[in-house]
């Protein structure tokens, strides 16, 4: 009797994860993000057709807290650096979950979208205060599961690196567009 090697057996699985982790990543992604962040976006449109580039305060208020304050929340004292942020930002949050969802670009959307996250949990750290709230910072290996932070986002960037490692797998835009892409 012949036994087959635990590699040979481990193969078929391998592949499965393969053609399906990507796909329910970006559908898991898409169920629980996609419109998290478009929300998020839109309450930093300005007025008009063109409202993603002239940010509403709002959007100046929750990505640059401190300094809004300090200006007296009045955009006209902020910078052009400060515009810069506002509207890439606001522009990320509807771009790069679409390519996500799409799979188009996946991996580099992927990544945008991780450090979009470091930045916001950043900014929710630092920004809003949130390192003095108890539970919004969280710890790991602790009996609390839903810490803003480390935890909750924490899973959000796992389903994220399996796109950076994995691409958008077959169901995808890449796919379509680049042939030969994973």
């Amino acid at each position: 009797m012949t036994t087959m090697p635990l590699s040979q057996l481990a193969q078929p699985i391998n592949r499965l994860g393969d053609a399906i982790l990507p796909l329910l990543a970006r559908l898991v992604f898409a169920g629980v993000l996609l419109i998290y962040y478009w929300n998020s976006g839109l309450t930093k449109l300005g007025d008009g057709i063109f409202g993603f580039l002239q940010p509403s305060a709002g959007a100046y208020v929750q990505i640059f807290p401190k300094a809004m304050e300090a200006a007296g929340y009045d955009t006209s004292q902020l910078t052009v650096f400060h515009w810069a942020v506002a509207t890439g930002g606001t522009i990320a949050e509807f771009l790069l979950p679409l390519l996500i969802v799409i799979g188009l670009f996946t991996r580099l959307a992927a990544m945008g979208m991780i450090g979009f996250i470091i930045m916001q949990s950043l900014t929710d750290l630092f920004g809003h205060g949130g390192i003095s709230h108890e539970g919004t910072l969280g710890a790991w290996f602790d009996r609390m599961s839903d810490a803003l932070i480390l935890d909750q986002r924490a899973f959000w960037v796992l389903c994220l690196m399996i796109l950076v490692l994995k691409g958008a797998g077959a169901l995808s835009m890449d796919r379509l567009i680049f042939r030969n892409a994973p």
